[in-house]
């Protein structure tokens, strides 16, 4: 009986070496999001028993700087929060949902975008995110009465502008959800937007506000991608490289079978897929030049066989 090449399955141990310790931009992110989790607990942990009357409220004394307050007298005083408050989580489910967001998000991306583009966009949609929090509470009535004391934490803005980014530059593309099946991106992200525009009446009003503006950029960028114009280009000087992370993408599980019938041996199956994805790069680097419109029916069926492989 004929059979299919399938990637051996690793044990846990690989996998979570994989997750964090690989040398691209995602294991980094997730990295970086672990490391300051553990640094804060532990030191609220150490403040609670030595000194609980110092203790800065609900945030642990990392939180206290790192998170971003929405009062901008408060923020002129720590202007780095607007970038390490992105960085920050603070209870473990909070910190667990946005790293299993952040680690499917960014696999998605680099599926067809490069992984120093998926760093600057983790870090202008939480830029931009931040300024949205920071802009409603400083002019909407309905937050004066909480400003001095509301301040905004976590990943969320920036996972958000990654997977609306390339639910724009790959709308149809289909992934699986537990309960709802068969779903493409375009769907999925509004559906995003629609409950955070939704909920910002909720108990969490500025984290909504902040994944909006995270959205907003994520679309933006990905908008003016489709349209050949790479408003990233000003971050070519950028090198991964001497910063210990590289461009080799997280592989996927995949079975394929060949023409023969017979199964592929490794070294086959490495050599099939590394030109097949050479030959994608390829062409995701003409649209980024010229825009979509330039690929000749051949390329677009490539694309498009490639956006619903899954």
């Amino acid at each position: 009986m004929n059979g299919y090449y399938q990637q051996p399955q690793k044990n846990t141990g690989e996998i979570l070496k994989k997750i964090f310790l690989s040398k691209n931009v995602l294991s980094r992110l997730i990295l970086i999001n672990t490391v300051v989790f553990i640094v804060a607990n532990i030191a609220n942990l150490l403040v609670w028993l030595v000194a609980p009357a110092s203790a800065t409220g609900d945030l642990s004394i990392v939180g206290h700087y790192m998170a971003l307050p929405s009062d901008l007298h408060q923020w002129m005083q720590m202007p780095w929060t607007m970038v390490t408050y992105m960085f920050l989580h603070e209870g473990f489910m909070h910190w667990l949902f946005n790293m299993i967001m952040l680690y499917f998000g960014g696999i998605l991306f680099t599926e067809y975008l490069s992984q120093r583009k998926l760093l600057i966009t983790y870090l202008l949609g939480g830029i931009v995110g931040a300024v949205f929090f920071m802009l409603a509470f400083n002019l909407f009535p309905a937050f004066s009465s909480i400003r001095h004391i509301s301040v905004a934490l976590g990943a969320s803005a920036s996972i958000l502008a990654i997977i609306i980014a390339i639910a724009t530059y790959v709308p149809d593309y289909t992934v699986h959800l537990f309960l709802l099946g068969r779903l493409k991106l375009k769907y999925l992200a509004i559906g995003f937007v629609l409950l955070d525009l939704l909920s910002i009446q909720s108990n969490n009003p500025g984290g909504h506000i902040a994944h909006l503006g995270g959205a907003l950029w994520g679309f933006v960028y990905a908008l003016s991608l489709r349209k050949g114009k790479d408003l990233y280009r000003i971050f070519d000087g950028i090198n991964l490289s001497s910063l210990g992370m590289y461009k080799k993408p997280f592989d996927k599980f995949t079975t394929i079978r060949p023409e023969s019938g017979h199964p592929l041996n490794d070294d086959d199956y490495n050599k099939k897929r590394a030109a097949k994805q050479e030959e994608i790069d390829r062409i995701l680097d003409k649209i980024s030049k010229s825009g979509y419109g330039s690929l000749n029916a051949s390329e677009k069926e490539i694309l498009f066989k490639s956006s619903n492989k899954n």
